[in-house]
């Protein structure tokens, strides 16, 4: 990753836990393949009513984060473990106990806890929490975790939560397992310079994730703190030509959606896969290879492969990530 703050380049992928592919065969030999073929972690999401996005397949199975997270740990030896990104709809004190119990289960050094906002109301709503502020809840929660994972007797008496003499066992060996804050805003970085470990986007153009690590950096060195670790999340499909890599997804729908999240610099229609600027990387290896080392060098630590456009061929899209990108990545880094 970024060496000049300390943090090296890792390579995660996103687990297929929701839609019509996910399932025990695809989790855990894709799991194992992620491991041997050399990626640092694999990742997952987290809703408690899944409505997938328009552009991806409709199907509502959402296999639950701690539950694929555990499977995962209990066949894997070494591979970290992250969620990318917790929604903050589960009260803290159980939190913080689920993520004791995966830190017991695969090792406190192999779990990362990227947490964030979450994008839906619905979801919020149904749980009881709709109207909450959740800038205030996910910030209290955080305190909260970090509180628990100490082993001692704790009270809190704060805006969204009140309780006294609470404590869970197992804790994190080492008290406090790294909170990424996930989210695409200036707000984001902000929160993630203030009381987290790192700060993780999902899909974002390479000029804006620029712009928002170097705010990152600069907000860091005036609060006089590490600068904190910092992960993508882009679509990623491979293929022999970029030509096969593009055939398998609805690029136009894609682009359709991009024009309302992103801008181009000058103004422009978003109108082609390049305009993505790295937000869906496609084509051959070393295209793509070529394409996340440009994250990096912008300052993205953790590049997270989300192949959610290519799980109907799970294994295979792995394999060829694994084989025939992440050397590359690996060989350039030596350098």
């Amino acid at each position: 990753m970024n060496s000049e703050v300390g943090h090296p380049r890792e390579y995660g992928v996103l687990l297929p836990h929701f839609g019509e592919r996910a399932g025990r065969e695809a989790l855990l030999d894709g799991a194992l393949l992620a491991e041997s073929a050399g990626f640092d972690a694999v990742w997952v999401r987290d809703h408690v009513v899944f409505h997938p996005h328009h552009h991806e397949g409709q199907d509502r199975t959402f296999v639950d984060p701690f539950v694929v997270l555990s499977a995962v740990a209990a066949v894997t030896e070494s591979i970290t473990l992250g969620t990318g990104c917790l929604i903050p709809h589960r009260h803290p004190v159980h939190t913080a106990l689920l993520l004791g119990s995966l830190a017991k289960i695969a090792g406190s050094d192999r779990v990362i806890v990227g947490f964030g906002l979450g994008s839906f109301d619905h979801e919020f709503e149904i749980v009881g929490m709709g109207g909450w502020d959740r800038r205030v809840v996910i910030e209290e929660q955080v305190e909260i975790l970090r509180k628990m994972w100490t082993g001692k007797t704790v009270s809190h008496d704060g805006e969204y939560y009140e309780f006294s003499d609470a404590d869970i066992h197992p804790t994190p060996q080492r008290n406090n397992l790294p909170i990424w804050y996930a989210g695409t805003s200036l707000a984001s970085v902000r929160r993630a310079a203030e009381y987290c470990d790192g700060w993780m986007p999902g899909r974002m153009p390479r000029r804006s994730f620029k712009n928002r690590v170097q705010r990152l950096a600069e907000l860091a060195h005036k609060a006089g703190k590490p600068m904190p670790a910092t992960g993508v999340i882009p679509y990623v499909s491979p293929g022999k030509t970029k030509g096969s890599a593009v055939s398998t997804f609805d690029l136009g729908g894609l682009i359709e959606e991009a024009r309302n999240r992103y801008t181009r610099p000058d103004g422009g229609e978003i109108t082609e896969l390049e305009d993505l600027d790295g937000a869906l990387i496609a084509g051959p290896p070393e295209q793509i290879a070529s394409e996340v080392l440009a994250y990096h060098d912008v300052g993205c630590d953790h590049f997270i492969f989300d192949l959610r456009l290519r799980f109907h061929d799970w294994l295979e899209t792995l394999q060829m990530i694994g084989e025939e990108v992440v050397p590359l990545l690996r060989r350039e880094s030596a350098w």
